[in-house]
């Protein structure tokens, strides 16, 4: 099978020794991954994890009257369905793909092979998992206390560290449902964002103008998930 693009473009793909590299290398499965597509369910059983390399994914808690909220975004720079080697094979939350684009997929229980390896592919994927806790963490402090404003801010931030360019595929109601608001509050959010310059919305379509005026109006949450991302996962290739 040929891949395009190269898997690598996943950074925790990338920083592999080629060892593990050329291991799971056949067993990568290409998948597109388009806008609102459901990789699981709250509950469900895992039969697989993805690697995103264009796409970000959203993972929301869902209540039982159907309101979400997002605890946390993964895009190329880690994986989907870390529930599976940390001790179980479900996962409480649901996994959406927030912007469109592709990834790779692995069979569940190769991953966990590679894991009870001990080696190299489990000491990346703890340090991943704990980057991920702190996203988790963050973002519910954010949301308890930052306004709204900010907690858009931050969302677009990390969004496209995960991300090659400056343009996000995403509908405000979608934001509105992962940021657990009213869809009034995000449009205007976001038309007080637009009006600034710093960014631009038409269908879907969100394009960040200047990412310095966006880091200059967001809260302290940003700064602190991306170093510690920076910390723990310092060898990530550019993609």
């Amino acid at each position: 099978m040929v891949m395009d693009p190269d898997p690598r473009k996943n950074h925790l793909l990338a920083v592999l020794p080629d060892a593990d590299w050329q291991r799971l290398l056949p067993q990568l499965e290409y998948v597109d991954m388009p806008l609102g597509q459901v990789l699981y369910e709250s509950g469900s059983t895992l039969k697989h994890v993805y690697f995103p390399v264009t796409s970000i994914i959203s993972l929301l808690y869902v209540m039982e009257n159907g309101a979400s909220a997002e605890i946390a975004v993964v895009g190329n720079e880690g994986i989907v369905g870390i529930s599976l080697f940390m001790g179980g094979d479900t996962t409480p939350s649901r996994a959406v793909v927030q912007s469109a684009g592709h990834g790779y997929k692995l069979k569940a229980q190769l991953l966990k092979d590679e894991f009870n390896l001990g080696g190299p592919v489990m000491h990346v994927l703890l340090r991943y998992t704990q980057a991920l806790i702190t996203q988790m963490a963050q973002t519910a402090v954010c949301n308890r206390h930052h306004a709204l404003e900010k907690q858009l801010c931050r969302w677009l931030l990390l969004s496209l560290d995960r991300l090659d360019g400056n343009e996000l595929l995403m509908t405000q109601e979608l934001i509105a449902n992962m940021l657990g608001v009213r869809r009034e509050g995000v449009t205007e959010a976001a038309l007080k964002l637009q009006k600034l310059g710093l960014i631009s919305y038409a269908r879907g379509h969100i394009v960040v103008h200047n990412r310095a005026g966006l880091e200059e109006r967001t809260c302290e949450c940003y700064a602190v998930v991306k170093k510690e991302y920076d910390r723990l996962l310092p060898n990530r290739m550019a993609t």
